[in-house]
């Protein structure tokens, strides 16, 4: 059924989206974070009178008020694009994804909104209680945005809480509990909102490195290091926990994904996690399967984040494509089957309605019957893949490899970046460290490219699903021309692009005039 897809026009579409997003992101994070340091900096400033922490928090404040001004930009056109690019998958689930969006409108947004006004502008205007009170509801109202917009996400990864209405081809809201309060949508949002608190927490700690290193504003440095390291410590544990709680979810609904991350072939117990790997290419006729000419494994330890079982069966990318009975492993073949079988049903039951009232009786009972959904609605996705190849329905496996065990080895390296930074803050040690300083500083960009790689990881490794197992990218892309959106490609890159130099710059700059004369 591919053929009858424009490719161009879905690679193009994913390509816009990914632009944009990974863009947004590199504004939202450090927003997270940084709004969190700022409450409580402030808080320590009302408690104490000490007015080195209101120039201390002024001046984050600064740097808080750029990124999000950027970030908020950007949020817009995302959203924008599920309509624009995305309208087939938009009616397919708009009744459910455009819940937790429109709350974060409604709320979320408003509450941040409301309150980001009083954060910036009223400290001469009211109470130093009623200013600290809009810091902490602006850092709960940015937060609160992004677990809405982190619940749409997860229900993509994992959709639950739905019925689907076969009359208007659309998936219904069942439970707004269960798609809310699902693991998967708890673990995405924990795991990354405290990514972002990192993120923020090694920022904090890189700027403040540069002033002791250039012996200015050294009072100031010294205690935003003692905070951020703090923050950013409890922030990176936290991002360790929720991973390991994420994974265990990624191998329960997202199998292929999970084996992708480790590039296993062979499903096995005992599974081993491939602490540092070298990948070598693809082997012919065998999709997925990718020799190791260098590998160093910790034995059991994949299947002891799967299950907390170092004996856990692990599923490998053979077991997912051509099946394993031992383990109840449907093929993509029987997948497939099963799912053209849903389409097909699905289309003479609309036939049916106009024109065969009791045939259409007997198969819209079928879209009631709990049994038949779960052994054919729920693989609905797979038909359109009737007769393909079993690579198109591939991640990219070693993408998705190299990303996760960058991410993970960057996340320990932080762990220990945090924990000295912690330990020579509190022990006034940092300012004669010259070399740690410089690590500081250089380890900003790689807290970026961390956060940014664990998207790649929850994106290119559930490809090609837009909604797992019932919608592929093919079947939600909107009905324009590909040409359309290279263009807007295009104009998207260059105006992102201009805007992060445009955010960097003013950054800097705001950074290079200091807290003296930022923070007033």
């Amino acid at each position: 059924m591919i053929q009858h897809f424009d490719m161009s026009l879905v690679d193009w579409s994913r390509g816009q989206f990914a632009l944009t997003a990974l863009y947004h992101w590199l504004f939202v994070p450090l927003t997270l974070g940084l709004s969190f340091i700022i409450a409580i900096m402030e808080t320590i400033y009302v408690k104490t009178g000490d007015p080195v922490w209101k120039k201390i928090t002024k001046f984050w404040m600064t740097i808080f008020g750029i990124n999000f001004a950027i970030g908020v930009a950007t949020g817009i056109i995302l959203e924008f694009e599920f309509g624009t690019n995305w309208s087939k998958y938009s009616w397919f689930v708009g009744d459910i994804f455009g819940a937790p969006l429109a709350i974060e409108g409604i709320l979320a947004f408003f509450m941040e909104s409301t309150f980001i006004a009083v954060m910036f502008f009223g400290w001469e205007k009211v109470s130093k209680k009623f200013h600290l009170a809009s810091t902490w509801l602006t850092a709960i109202g940015s937060n609160l945005s992004a677990m809405w917009i982190l619940i749409a996400n997860a229900w993509m990864q994992n959709p639950v809480g739905m019925h689907f209405n076969p009359d208007t081809a659309r998936n219904e809201m069942l439970s707004f509990g269960d798609v809310v309060f699902s693991p998967t949508a708890v673990n995405k949002f924990l795991h990354t909102v405290t990514q972002g608190y990192v993120l923020a927490s090694i920022v904090v700690l890189a700027i403040s490195a540069w002033f002791l290193l250039k012996n200015r504003e050294v009072l100031f440095a010294k205690r935003s290091m003692v905070v951020g390291s703090v923050f950013g410590l409890i922030g990176i544990i936290m991002v360790i926990y929720t991973g390991d709680g994420s994974a265990r979810q990624v191998s329960k609904t997202q199998p292929m994904k999970f084996a992708s991350m480790e590039a296993l072939y062979e499903g096995q117990s005992h599974a081993p996690l491939v602490a540092f790997g070298i990948m070598g290419k693809q082997e012919e006729n065998m999709p997925g399967k990718h020799p190791f000419p260098l590998r160093i494994e910790i034995p059991g330890m994949l299947s002891y984040l799967a299950d907390h079982n170092s004996g856990t069966y692990v599923p490998g990318i053979k077991d997912l494509i051509y099946g394993n009975k031992e383990h109840n492993i449907l093929s993509l073949d029987e997948k497939a089957e099963r799912g053209s079988v849903a389409i097909q049903t699905l289309k003479e039951l609309r036939d049916a309605k106009t024109t065969d009232p009791e045939k259409y009786k007997e198969l819209r009972a079928k879209f009631e019957d709990p049994q038949w959904m779960k052994n054919y609605f729920s693989f609905f996705g797979y038909g359109y893949y009737k007769g393909e190849k079993p690579s198109t329905l591939l991640p990219n496996v070693s993408m998705t490899f190299y990303s996760f065990h960058l991410m993970v080895l960057l996340g320990f390296f932080f762990l220990l970046v945090l924990l000295l930074a912690l330990i020579w803050s509190i022990k006034d040690r940092l300012a004669g460290k010259k070399w740690f300083l410089w690590v500081l500083i250089w380890t900003a960009p790689l807290a970026y490219l961390a956060t940014e790689l664990g998207w790649l990881v929850a994106e290119i490794g559930r490809q090609p699903w837009v909604i797992q197992n019932l919608m592929p990218n093919l079947a939600a892309v909107s009905n324009i021309s590909a040409t359309t959106v290279q263009i807007t490609f295009w104009m998207f890159a260059v105006t992102f692009t201009i805007l992060a130099i445009a955010e960097l710059k003013i950054m800097f700059r705001q950074i290079g005039l200091g807290p003296k004369e930022g923070g007033h």
